[in-house]
């Protein structure tokens, strides 16, 4: 069931961020001053949620009511801790599976990559918590529910979640161009973890250095790309393919 998708005014965001509500992003007018706002902007700081600061006719359109120059977006589902989901992925008779998206930002890309993920088996989605993608109503539609079958966790770097991910026995390869490495010619048989960078940036090179194999699909075309999602869903059912042959 969904949950509650905005708070207004800055008392109550900051209520709710005390109350650890699974808050995605906070738009707040630019220009605003005063103690209370000054608070606002530490907490969530501290707690690194994103804060986009907008003119006050953007709140104005995101809310008929008494914004006071704050308006959150929450998540409409319960996010897991990184833990979470590799204790949840243990003890199964399949190899684990996860996905980690960096800085993937499009809402309706991230819900068409869950909904594949759902239908690959997926174990869990692992998303940054500055600047990724927010679960929002257009993403569980997007997504055609699976946002509420799928545990996706939030983290504070992809780079740790790569590391600790290795530690636990789970093989990282990173979706990039930039390698002679088809995922054709890659084992994914074992616990994987496969990594999809942005459209426009792609992976972070610090992430391709932590990976342990980076893989690209050939494309034999004149575009130099394909959609996020496109690509993600042929590296998810190339996994399904490699684990499910004879």
């Amino acid at each position: 069931m969904e949950k509650t998708t905005q708070i207004y005014g800055i008392r109550a965001i900051i209520e709710a961020v005390n109350s650890n509500e699974e808050i995605d992003k906070v738009f707040l007018q630019k220009g605003l001053k005063g103690d209370l706002i000054r608070d606002l902007e530490n907490l969530l700081r501290k707690k690194e949620i994103t804060i986009a600061y907008v003119p006050v006719e953007k709140l104005n359109r995101l809310t008929k009511n008494n914004h006071q120059g704050a308006v959150a977006n929450i998540s409409p589902i319960t996010f897991y801790t990184l833990e979470e989901l590799v204790e949840k992925s243990e003890g199964k008779e399949k190899p684990a599976l996860f996905l980690l998206l960096d800085q993937l930002s499009d809402v309706r890309n991230f819900g068409a990559i869950i909904r594949t993920a759902e239908c690959t088996g997926v174990d869990g989605i692992i998303i940054q918590k500055k600047g990724a993608a927010p679960v929002t109503a257009d993403t569980v539609k997007t997504s055609a529910g699976a946002a509420f079958k799928v545990p996706i966790a939030k983290v504070g770097h992809i780079k740790d979640a790569i590391f600790f991910l290795q530690a636990s026995g789970v093989k990282v390869v990173s979706a990039t161009e930039k390698t002679n490495d088809l995922i054709y010619d890659i084992s994914l048989k074992e616990p994987l973890a496969i990594v999809m960078g942005a459209e426009d940036q792609g992976i972070s090179p610090s992430i391709l250095k932590a990976s342990d194999h980076c893989a690209k699909l050939p494309l034999l075309g004149e575009i130099e790309s394909l959609n996020v999602s496109v690509a993600c869903a042929v590296f998810l059912y190339e996994t399904v393919r490699q684990r499910t042959r004879n």
